[in-house]
């Protein structure tokens, strides 16, 4: 299936413009997929490897495919505000798409710093009772990482599908799988790969399109 390829979409956000980039099914679209990107402050931007992989997968997949810039990348104005305010930024981008797109199921598709973004999203989602149809968080990092950087644990629902690397070292597992452990949270590990699901992440994207697939039939 051949994808259009319009240019950066932009929209007004909390704190200015919010740039994100679209890909289009040929078809009728199965719903909206908001897929984020990692770390800015490590040079994240849409266009990383994994995040485009991902809308690639989406789209080809039959889903509007949404890879919102987070503040200060891009054409994103604003700056760097530790996953609160892009938790805001991204509810600003699901409301428009949402209204462009009226009766589509929504799915959120996190990676790294990204994953933790998209739980705050999926919780204030759930608090309007305007919940994602399918959430996906990979690389989740919960607590202090790494760098020194903490990401406060958040009250993700049960149905969120987690996918995690054995030996990632940005967002380690053992973090990850401490918060899960008292809540019974399935995890699913990829052993032996990294944070970016090296030599793996085809078969990760396996699973995100499968997971909403079932939330979107």
């Amino acid at each position: 299936m051949s994808l259009s390829r319009p240019p950066p979409v932009l929209i007004d956000g909390p704190a200015g413009k919010l740039q994100f980039l679209l890909s289009l099914p040929s078809g009728a679209p199965r719903g909206i997929a908001l897929v984020s990107h990692p770390q800015p402050l490590l040079g994240g931007s849409p266009r990383h490897i994994v995040p485009h992989s991902a809308a690639r997968r989406l789209g080809a997949a039959g889903w509007i495919a949404a890879r919102p810039s987070f503040r200060g990348v891009d054409g994103s104005e604003g700056t760097y505000d530790h996953g609160i305010g892009e938790a805001e930024d991204a509810l600003a981008v699901a409301a428009h798409l949402r209204a462009q797109h009226p009766g589509l199921p929504l799915a959120l598709v996190g990676f790294s710093f990204g994953a933790h973004v998209y739980a705050r999203l999926a919780c204030r989602l759930e608090a309007a009772a305007a919940p994602a149809a399918a959430i996906v968080l990979m690389g989740l990092p919960v607590g202090t990482v790494p760098g020194g950087r903490n990401y406060e644990a958040m009250p993700i629902p049960r149905r969120a599908l987690l996918l995690h690397g054995e030996e990632d070292a940005m967002a380690p597992l053992s973090a990850l799988l401490e918060w899960g452990r008292p809540r019974q949270h399935p995890v699913v590990v990829f052993p032996g790969t990294d944070h970016f699901f090296k030599g793996c992440l085809e078969q990760a994207l396996d699973l995100v399109v499968a997971h909403l697939r079932e939330a979107a039939p």
